[in-house]
């Protein structure tokens, strides 16, 4: 990755709360006056951001951006933009959630409730390409046999099954899923059911209650 002090870095913050995407930013740019921002209130809007934006150096993602269920937004950017280094910024920060986001395949971990030195601190490893993440997580038991079962099933999807699988978990219909993606609602009937055949499950409820399981299991 770019070297944070000396480099002009464009870092993408998705988090549909604006006074810490201010935090988030000031953070940022006193390790780094070249910091460009680009920003996203929802996943929709971070979709559209990344079909658009070819250069970023980081990505940092709310696991609760409206539009998501749980770590489905981490799973659509890890398997539509694997180039895009990801962390993830939550206020959800137990040590198996933490586990199971850098087992899917973020970078780092940071906890809203970060102090600004650790959250400076956390942010400059990551620009330097390490990961970071809690003590506390890096160190607990972590128990995650099913949860790996399920998260292995679930990276076989490609990006568009992705996100008819996120749509399904909105429960939204195959119809209205069609209309919200721009396709016809065969194309979505063919993704259910390849979906379902990667899932190795047989309804289309069983397979939107999988990304819930993710956090069920761990």
């Amino acid at each position: 990755m770019k070297n944070p002090g000396n480099t002009a870095l464009r870092v993408l913050i998705a988090d549909d709360h604006p006074l810490f995407r201010s935090a988030i930013k000031s953070a940022l740019f006193s390790l780094n006056h070249q910091t460009e921002f680009v920003e996203a209130g929802f996943f929709d809007e971070l979709c559209e951001k990344l079909d658009q934006e070819q250069d970023i150096d980081l990505i940092l993602l709310d696991l609760k951006i409206p539009g998501v269920i749980d770590f489905s937004g981490l799973f659509y950017i890890r398997t539509n933009f694997p180039h895009f280094p990801v962390v993830i910024i939550s206020g959800n920060d137990d040590p198996a959630t933490i586990r199971t986001a850098l087992n899917i395949g973020a970078s780092g971990f940071i906890p809203k409730s970060a102090d600004p030195e650790t959250l400076e601190k956390a942010l400059k490893s990551v620009l330097e390409g390490q990961s970071w993440a809690p003590d506390s997580a890096l160190v607990s038991e972590f128990s995650g046999n099913k949860n790996s079962e399920i998260i292995n099933k679930i990276k076989m999807l490609t990006p568009q099954q992705m996100r008819v699988l996120m749509k399904l978990s909105q429960g939204l219909l195959n119809k209205q899923i069609a209309y919200e993606l721009g396709v016809s609602e065969a194309t979505i009937k063919a993704h259910v059911s390849a979906i379902l055949k990667k899932l190795d499950v047989d309804s289309r409820t069983h397979a939107a209650i999988l990304l819930t399981k993710i956090s069920e299991v761990v």
